[in-house]
């Protein structure tokens, strides 16, 4: 049975996303509140500040996550750890009871607050807290209850594909859809923590956006800002980005957020790139050049010698200097030969009038 057209664009909170409307930058608190709602709301601050569209938590239990007999994850013991994965994010998961006034908080920073939820639990309670939007893990595309679970909410979807194939993709839209959702963005991603930037494909945007007709982005997880950077000149239309108070702090993804400062430098980089990139017609200067670049910073004809009135002019007579607001140089060849209607001294600007 055909997939229910997905929406090409949506709102989040009245915010558009997608088409021609400014990447939507979600700050990605994820973990690094460290069970700590001091922490928690000084995140919210900082993304507030920094100018992001919304700031993201994960709302999870260890144990109803992972297995107990899950084998020891390399990156946690890189950074430490040698705890069993289930406990290791009970540990630091985020208090459900802090969901309330931590939406409060970023509402009243004038930032949107949403989260990734891990379980169908997790999904009634960022609806009733009122979210405006949910985020999908990677590593959850292929639960297809919780997808469904997610669509019948009806409220739009952030979905990062780390990992995934076409036909994972596409099943998890089927899900999406077959439960009721219509507002649907997808995520390039790379699950490694920290990535290398060599994994990233960032070009897999184009071929998203291409194959399923929804927003895409990029969820990042490279070190530094240089990447997301990139990605929004190839066309990113959402970033999540991973942040932190302070990349020393103890937790398994402080060591490759980046810090308050980083982030601010992104958002505007991100912001300039948007300005930078134009409508890509060839229109000449623009009305800022023209005001005083154009007349006197390109070349046009000069005299190379005192040129009396009547004189043939020659070659010799002209030379090809700036400023502009003179006969342009591709025309020397019919100024040549003309008479001089007036005196013109050497370095004048040659202009019809005189010729």
């Amino acid at each position: 049975m055909p997939r229910k057209s997905l929406a090409q664009g949506f709102e989040i909170a009245g915010r558009p996303v997608g088409g021609d409307a400014p990447c939507y930058v979600i700050a990605e608190a994820g973990a690094n509140h460290n069970r700590d709602l001091g922490i928690a709301r000084e995140l919210i601050d900082v993304a507030a500040r920094a100018g992001a569209d919304a700031v993201k938590f994960q709302v999870y239990s260890g144990r109803s996550l992972y297995s107990t007999k899950t084998p020891q994850f390399k990156y946690h013991e890189d950074i430490g750890s040698d705890k069993p994965v289930h406990e290791l994010l009970e540990d630091i998961a985020l208090p459900r009871e802090w969901l309330g006034g931590l939406v409060e908080h970023a509402r009243s920073r004038g930032i949107e607050f949403f989260a990734t939820p891990f379980d169908a639990a997790a999904v009634r309670e960022l609806v009733e807290v009122g979210v405006p939007a949910l985020k999908i893990a990677s590593f959850e595309i292929v639960d297809l209850e919780l997808l469904a679970a997610t669509g019948a909410t009806n409220l739009p979807l952030i979905v990062s594909c780390g990992m995934a194939t076409y036909g994972e993709i596409d099943d998890a839209l089927d899900a999406i859809a077959g439960a009721g959702g219509s507002q649907v963005a997808l995520l390039q991603c790379a699950s490694l923590y920290p990535a290398p930037p060599e994994i990233m494909n960032l070009q897999a945007m184009s071929t998203m956006r291409s194959a399923f007709g929804v927003p895409v982005g990029l969820s990042d997880h490279t070190t530094g800002i240089s990447v997301p950077l990139g990605a929004r000149g190839l066309g990113m239309q959402l970033l999540e980005k991973h942040f932190t108070l302070d990349r020393s702090m103890t937790g398994p993804d402080h060591p490759f957020a980046i810090e308050p400062g980083e982030l601010e430098e992104l958002v505007g980089g991100i912001r300039a790139i948007e300005q930078a990139l134009g409508t890509g017609r060839l229109e000449g200067p623009s009305e800022a050049e023209a005001q005083e670049m154009y007349a006197l910073a390109r070349r046009s004809l000069i005299a190379a010698r005192d040129i009396s009135a009547g004189t043939v002019i020659t070659r010799e007579d002209l030379v090809v200097k700036r400023p502009g607001f003179g006969i342009m140089p591709k025309h020397i060849d019919h100024v040549v030969g003309r008479q001089a209607r007036v005196d013109i001294e050497e370095d004048d600007i040659i202009t019809w009038e005189m010729v």
